[in-house]
């Protein structure tokens, strides 16, 4: 519930201040947001497998998002960041998919 709340506070926040993301950032943020959503759907999945662990959460919360912005950053200095970007997207991608099939099955036994 509270990561719920978390979550409502944050998408106000940023409505109401509509922060600037500085130009040098714009390129980690779409993959930090994957990487996070990843790490949420994760979350909801275990918990619904009745073996979540707030500790596990955050560190692959945070894990996850240092090492794409990481490799992404990797790809900006080796001239490849888009080719990197679009792979750390289509993995991110497949787990994310993964986890909301798994969700979807423990939700509706379908």
């Amino acid at each position: 519930m509270i990561a719920a709340l978390g979550l409502l506070l944050g998408i106000i926040a940023g409505l109401v201040f509509a922060p600037d993301v500085p130009l040098s950032l714009q390129n980690y943020l779409p993959i930090a947001v994957v990487a996070a959503l990843d790490a949420v759907f994760g979350a909801l999945r275990a918990y619904l497998d009745g073996i979540f662990d707030d500790k596990v959460f955050v560190v692959s919360f945070v894990s996850n998002v240092v090492v794409a912005a990481a490799i992404v950053y990797l790809g900006d200095q080796l001239g490849v960041g888009s080719q990197l970007s679009t792979g750390v997207i289509v993995v991110l991608g497949i787990r994310i998919f993964s986890n909301v099939a798994a969700i979807r099955r423990h939700v509706f036994h379908a």
